[in-house]
């Protein structure tokens, strides 16, 4: 929100964040300070609330100001330490504060947990319990404190002053239409960077974040062009998703997020809470799966689509050409809440026409025919793999279909029973993923009220290691040569 109000909104507002010391244990805390520090944002006021007591025993510096001092100096903040029970010196520091350029301010208020609590005050195990008896008396001497100071209990309403724009974001359209030769070789992770941009093109307030991955997800076509709308926020993931949900807050952007798939899971915390805080925000994730080759297992993911399939009302897209890829990214940015793109590394054929158009929930028959005896349900490199089976799987006269899901949440449940009943009831699908929680599972629990039909899964079944991307696909079981194989296991 401070970055958004210094250098997007360009707006005098001030943001200020409280922070408990036991949570400022936390890595995310910090990967934040760094960042505020870096980008210096002066509008930013972040109080740590020093009692000393944590949740079943005190925290490791307890009351040691000087400490949270020297560590927030440390890392570039203007700090003060106050006693948290002064108003008056509270406020004074928040209005020094106001004169601090190029230096966010750190607040280290010290305080006493039940401050004033008889028999309470600044004692160990009374975190989220009842006061029970002693209720009412703790509210009468609170009361008679009140009286005492000449204290309003009312509270003090301040309408805010409305210095900044509503903004409307309307239908967000690609600034232009997709540009691709049919057949010709393009990595998804290319194409959206394209995509990003033609957007960026559309709407100023459309932005991009990066976790220093930029020259590999493509975001860095974005900075090329929109320099000042692109926000790097380093190998900080956690910190980099939390960016994102302050940047979306009150709708004053449209965030784009992009990094390796693998480093999502670092921010799980984040992206869950951002979930129930129902944020607009737009996750891509790219150099999924083995398909990534010599990098590594430390560098595949296998396990995101899974990741993002169990936050509600997220929204999962897995295009399997550049084509779909920009059309995923236009959804992306008109459709709420938390989206998540997977894109690939290898570059991967053209197959649909630039003015094919797509939707949530819908996906594709891209190879279809009256003899076809097994329907495949694959996307991204697999759906390529499928197509190469099926060349390879019609000179012996077997037929298959082959569906791109498009999305995987929500899945097109009625595309996919109806084209399992002309295929003999049976289903392969195929990922560059783990099993659990990947496309098999969604197609599954899809086609699950539906006894007759048999349902086989290809997926990564171990752990991966280093190698040629064509050879780790048919190591792992998810390869043209290994689709043959299930298809003739599972018509004979």
């Amino acid at each position: 929100m401070a970055y958004v109000g210094k250098y997007i909104d360009k707006a005098n507002y001030r943001v200020y964040c409280i922070v408990g010391d036991g949570e400022s244990a936390e890595g995310s805390i910090w990967e934040a300070l760094a960042f505020s520090s870096h980008y210096k944002l002066e509008n930013l006021v972040v109080i740590f609330d020093v009692n000393r007591l944590g949740q079943s025993e005190p925290t490791p510096l307890q009351h040691k100001v000087d400490t949270y001092k020297a560590r927030l100096e440390a890392f570039g903040f203007n700090t003060y330490i106050v006693d948290g029970h002064n108003v008056p010196e509270l406020c004074k520091r928040f209005e020094e504060a106001k004169s601090v350029d190029g230096f966010p301010t750190a607040i280290i208020a010290k305080t006493l947990k039940g401050k004033k609590f008889p028999d309470i005050e600044d004692k160990e195990n009374w975190h989220g319990k009842p006061l029970g008896a002693k209720c009412t008396e703790i509210i009468n001497l609170l009361q008679n404190e009140l009286i005492k100071k000449g204290m309003d209990r009312k509270p003090t309403i301040v309408e805010p002053e409305k210095e900044i724009s509503e903004l409307t974001f309307g239908d967000i359209k690609l600034a232009e239409e997709p540009n691709y030769v049919y057949s010709e070789k393009i990595a998804t992770r290319l194409a959206y960077g394209t995509a990003l941009t033609k957007l960026g093109r559309s709407h100023h307030r459309i932005i991009a974040l990066d976790g220093d991955t930029k020259n590999s997800t493509f975001s860095i076509k974005f900075r090329e062009t929109f320099p000042y709308r692109y926000v790097e926020c380093f190998i900080a993931e956690q910190n980099l998703v939390g960016v994102a949900v302050g940047a979306a807050c009150r709708s004053r952007t449209i965030p784009f997020i992009s990094t390796f798939a693998t480093f999502f899971t670092r921010a799980m915390d984040q992206l869950r809470m951002a979930a129930i805080s129902q944020a607009n925000i737009k996750c891509c994730g790219s150099h999924c799966g083995v398909s990534i080759g010599e990098d590594g297992p430390s560098q595949m993911g296998l396990e995101d689509i899974a990741l993002f399939r169990t936050l509600p009302g997220c929204t999962v897209f897995y295009p399997c050409d550049a084509v779909s890829t920009e059309r995923a990214v236009e959804l992306a940015a008109n459709t709420k809440g938390i989206c998540y793109i997977r894109t690939s590394r290898p570059e991967t054929p053209v197959i649909y026409e630039n003015t094919d158009m797509f939707e949530v929930g819908k996906g594709k028959v891209v190879k279809k025919s009256d003899k076809d005896r097994v329907l495949i349900v694959a996307a991204g490199v697999t759906l390529h793999e499928a197509l190469k089976a099926s060349e390879t799987l019609a000179k012996e006269d077997i037929f298959i279909r082959i569906l791109d899901p498009f999305t995987i949440k929500p899945i097109d449940k009625e595309l996919i029973l109806l084209n399992a009943r002309e295929c003999g009831m049976r289903i392969i699908t195929v990922e560059d993923h783990y099993p659990e929680g990947g496309i098999g599972d969604a197609v599954s629990a899809a086609v699950s009220m539906e006894k007759e039909i048999t349902l086989k899964r290809l997926a990564v079944t171990d752990i991966p290691r280093s190698g040629p991307g064509d050879v780790l696909l048919d190591m792992f079981g998810i390869s043209a040569r290994c689709i043959i194989q299930a298809v003739k296991e599972f018509i004979q």
